[in-house]
């Protein structure tokens, strides 16, 4: 006949609930289910902590309340890591940010403003010509996207 095994755990854990506990150990954390280890990440770690939280919450092993108690997170930031693993699964943690493409400095712009720039032309004329902030501009040679000729004296 099988025994049933109690939970024990490590000493200096925090509990989550009766049966999974969380010990935080040389900037390791380390997730425990009765007394097996499940998952551990690193402190700073803060995707795998997302999901790992996220994950528990969604197979019904916590509740947010269990989570933002033991970790002192914000109630809202734990809805947002839930709502993303429910709609983008364990890959929406770690997948890189969605962000805006070139809205004004397009490929064609970039190249008809490098031509003036190489005519010898000066960012207040080229933004004037182009119909640009100067700043944008500006920018753009910061970031190296154009690359302005040196002035001679």
């Amino acid at each position: 006949m099988p025994q049933m095994m109690l939970p024990i755990f490590p000493d200096d854990v925090v509990y989550l609930t009766p049966n999974l506990a969380v010990r935080k150990d040389g900037g390791r954390i380390t997730y425990f289910n009765a007394m097996m280890p499940v998952f551990s990440h690193d402190e700073n770690d803060i995707p795998s902590f997302q999901l790992i939280t996220s994950q528990f919450y969604c197979s019904g092993v916590v509740k947010q309340a269990d989570i933002v108690r033991a970790f002192g997170v914000n109630d809202l930031s734990v809805m947002r890591a839930v709502k993303r693993y429910r709609e983008l699964g364990p890959a929406g943690f770690f997948a890189p940010k969605k962000t805006r493409g070139a809205a004004v400095l397009t490929a064609a712009v970039i190249e008809k403003a490098q031509g003036m720039l190489d005519e010898g032309r000066g960012l207040p004329e080229l933004a004037a010509a182009l119909g640009l902030k100067r700043d944008t501009l500006s920018k753009a040679v910061r970031d190296g996207r154009l690359h302005q000729s040196k002035k001679r004296i």
